[in-house]
């Protein structure tokens, strides 16, 4: 809460820990800082691999700490499904920010957690609010279909596309559009220039056959370039435009408390999946249920029965 950057490192990793010990001092933790959060303009940045994404955080991040305000950004990179390692090179990406006293860049690896985020990031999205930043860019990891989650994390979801490579069409394949709130075509420059104004035309055109995030906001088509940063203040306009428009109509304030909530199913979902898994009687007779799965001896919906069965079988002791 005093605005160290080294001390909000520690936080956050204390809550990416997975050791016993550690969910519980994270838990004191986060209880212990929950009135000073609430005060960040969250915003939620997501786009396929190569669309600029490091870039524009850059860009924006260096235009809002030249206007004196404290910008954190959480970045998530995939995970590898085979090594489970992650190469979490956001931080040589964004050279400039890396060095500004009043910018604060966190890699995370995704872990395998689905939606582009891990699992501790609104934890640590509170405690980045708590450490007194005024904006929390959450940037995905890019990776398509179940890239939304971050849509319930965040104040303003902003969708990064391309000019000329189709994602203005894959945009709705995604889902992204339904959940996107501002779309900023980028590398609108040199010979892009005008693939860039025709996919943006496409994007409006097809955001006229979906319903908007908020009946308060209609979705807003932008390009720019984060390389030569054309565009990037009138995408931070506009997202205090949008802000401006959901706080006027009180539904900031309802979205968060909806987040809120959600927050806490998923926590009581993870949690008892994790009980789930680590009880005795589960790891007993679970690898011979996934045997007969995989084998064909039986199918899932009766294995899942029988191993809720074996979980459910302790409170009856």
């Amino acid at each position: 809460m005093a605005g160290g950057r080294a001390a909000l490192a520690r936080g956050i990793t204390l809550v990416e820990s997975t050791r016993t010990d550690h969910r519980e001092a994270a838990r004191a933790l986060i209880t212990q800082v929950m009135e000073k959060t609430g005060g960040a303009i969250r915003i939620g940045l997501t786009g396929v691999p190569g669309a600029g994404k490091s870039t524009l955080i850059e860009a924006i991040g260096t235009y809002l700490t030249g206007q004196g305000k404290r910008v954190a950004v959480l970045a998530v990179d995939p995970s590898s499904t085979r090594t489970k390692g992650s190469i979490l090179g956001d931080k040589t990406r964004m050279g400039r920010l890396t060095t500004d006293p009043h910018a604060f860049i966190r890699p995370s690896p995704s872990a395998g957690t689905l939606g582009g985020v891990t699992k501790k990031t609104r934890e640590s999205l509170l405690l980045c609010e708590a450490a007194g930043y005024d904006v929390v860019i959450i940037e995905t990891v890019g990776v398509g279909q179940s890239e939304t989650e971050i849509a319930h994390m965040c104040d303003c979801f902003v969708a990064l596309m391309l000019p000329g490579a189709g994602d203005e069409l894959q945009g709705i394949k995604k889902g992204l559009l339904e959940h996107a709130e501002i779309l900023f075509v980028n590398k609108a420059d040199g010979e892009n220039l005008k693939r860039a104004q025709k996919a943006a035309r496409d994007l409006q055109t097809a955001l006229h056959l979906l319903a908007p995030a908020s009946p308060h906001w209609s979705p807003i088509v932008l390009t720019g370039s984060a390389l030569t940063g054309e565009g990037i203040e009138k995408l931070w306009e506009t997202v205090l435009a949008h802000r401006k428009a959901l706080s006027d109509a009180d539904a900031l304030s309802e979205r968060r408390r909806d987040q809120q909530v959600r927050w806490l199913n998923a926590m009581i979902e993870a949690d008892v999946l994790d009980k789930f898994r680590a009880d005795p009687r589960v790891r007993a007779v679970l690898p011979g249920l996934e045997k007969d799965v995989a084998e064909g001896r039986l199918p899932a919906s009766e294995a899942a029965e029988r191993a809720l069965k074996a979980w459910s079988s302790r409170a009856h002791d």
